[in-house]
């Protein structure tokens, strides 16, 4: 095959379909119904490599607003690997979303270990290591101050997102906060919003997406209603190691060690609390 032959195109929502399909039979566990949280966030955020008409590989390369992209969801098809084609496409993403961007925009993703000296190749640099984490539901007495995160709650939701994300990204989060089978959590105290969280079902179990919070003790009465809510199914969440508590959380509750990451960026970092961050939202969209 000459990699010269390949296509780089577009993606609709049904190229999105397979990658997420080639993501699960890979064990990256992604949720049965993310797609369409994918797709309404950056319809032009998909691109990838065809071959005589067939999609072999592709990946995410999100603009939030042309202030802002994540490159994520890196693929390709297993009997198209050694060729250098994701080399090539990958190249290609990040120019792509460039183009998208505004000047100086950065752009963040999450670089498994093996792939971290390729992505410095192309101009990212490591911000923290990223590690998730696996711990069984149990049952826990759930604080007072937890509720579910209803409608009019929003605009609260959305401004203390953009807290913990860097940048406000409502295509995003509206449709993520009404996946199916999507469980969330707020904690107000005295009229004020400290902290939320949302699990969503994943093919096994659930993931944390994300865990947001004022402070240690907010963090762990909404990891408690997480845990409390999915029975006895595995709960996975990602945290950012930078950030001394959210470690602390997991050596306390015994959650199990299952891989890393590192959040790295293109660019200057976006400014971000980090000791908020508890658990992060995706390693697709960031």
């Amino acid at each position: 095959m000459n990699i010269d032959d390949l296509k780089f195109k577009k993606l609709d929502i049904n190229g999105i379909k397979t990658l997420v399909s080639w993501a699960e039979k890979e064990g990256w566990n992604p949720g049965p119904h993310d797609v369409h949280a994918y797709f309404a966030t950056d319809p032009d955020g998909f691109y990838g490599f065809h071959y005589n008409d067939e999609l072999i590989a592709g990946g995410s390369i999100v603009s939030y607003n042309g202030n802002f992209g994540f490159m994520g969801f890196f693929i390709v098809k297993p009997p198209y690997r050694t060729h250098g084609i994701g080399r090539k496409l990958w190249y290609h993403r990040r120019d792509k979303l460039l183009s998208r961007l505004h000047k100086d925009a950065a752009i963040g993703m999450d670089g498994v270990v093996d792939m971290q000296p390729f992505y410095r190749e192309g101009g990212f640099e490591i911000a923290f290591r990223d590690v998730r984490y696996e711990r069984k539901g149990s049952s826990f007495e759930i604080d007072k101050n937890i509720s579910p995160i209803e409608k009019e709650d929003f605009e609260n939701i959305l401004a203390y997102d953009q807290q913990c994300f860097g940048f406000s990204r409502p295509q995003f989060l509206k449709p993520w906060l009404q996946l199916p089978l999507t469980k969330t959590f707020k904690y107000v105290e005295n009229d004020q919003l400290k902290g939320f969280a949302i699990i969503r079902k994943a093919t096994t179990g659930y993931k944390v997406c994300p865990l947001f919070a004022d402070n240690p003790t907010i963090a762990e009465a909404l990891y408690q209603a997480c845990l409390n809510a999915i029975n006895d199914e595995s709960l996975f969440l990602d945290i950012p190691m930078s950030n001394e508590a959210a470690k602390a959380l997991v050596k306390k509750y015994e959650a199990t060690y299952i891989f890393e990451c590192a959040r790295m960026y293109y660019g200057t970092p976006p400014t971000v609390a980090l000791d908020k961050i508890f658990g992060i939202t995706t390693f697709e969209l960031g």
